[in-house]
């Protein structure tokens, strides 16, 4: 179901240790924070969702891995325990609240999900693979264009098309459109974290304490 911009206040906050026993691969992790780039987003999407990632089991070591794109850095690994605890340049503690989500796509394959399905493992390959994938000036300066277009409401020019350069959005989309899970939006600037609360398809598992 469409997830209600009020989820943060009317979901409890489930402790750390609580909330990562929920976690399954490929569930989402929408972010609502503070911090200066975080304002800007909520600002061209005019919603309360700033930035969002992909969470993944790697049980070989029993460690939970998020998988974010960021500014200055690209594609990037973190612990989720690190993702709760501060923004990608280091403010500490976290300026805002997190969600957990899922999306019903993935749901669906249960079992077969936490097994390693064709799908999961699809996206996994894919997501990792793109891994490391950094910005240049020419890449940040076509995202910066894509955050206005979309706050003047102006559909998005083929030449401002994501390559390998992504907004957080973006990249999540992508990995989820290679396993035919496309996140609807309205063309209009860039794929925004708050398009994804507004999918049918995706649901609030809990809202995760920050630390």
């Amino acid at each position: 179901m469409t997830i209600d911009p009020d989820v943060l206040t009317t979901l409890p906050p489930k402790p750390y240790d609580e909330a990562r026993k929920l976690v399954t691969d490929g569930d989402i992790l929408l972010c609502s924070a503070h911090d200066p780039m975080s304002r800007l987003i909520r600002w061209a999407t005019r919603s309360p969702w700033s930035h969002i990632a992909m969470a993944f089991h790697i049980r070989d070591i029993g460690r939970v891995i998020v998988l974010e794109c960021v500014a200055r850095l690209g594609v990037r690994a973190v612990p989720l325990s690190d993702f709760v605890s501060r923004t990608s340049s280091g403010v500490h503690p976290y300026p805002g609240r997190i969600l957990l989500a899922r999306h019903e796509g993935m749901a669906r394959e249960g079992g077969a999900a936490r097994e390693g399905g064709a799908h999961l493992r699809q996206m996994s390959e894919y997501a990792f693979d793109r891994l490391g994938t950094p910005y240049s000036n020419l890449e940040t300066a076509k995202i910066a264009l894509r955050v206005a277009a979309g706050r003047l409401n102006l559909r998005m020019p083929g030449r401002l098309s994501p390559d390998d350069e992504f907004v957080c959005s973006e990249y999540v989309a992508r990995c989820y459109a290679h396993i035919g899970l496309p996140v609807p939006w309205d063309g209009l600037g860039f794929v925004a974290p708050a398009d994804f609360a507004n999918d049918p398809a995706l649901s609030a598992v809990a809202q995760v304490a920050t630390r």
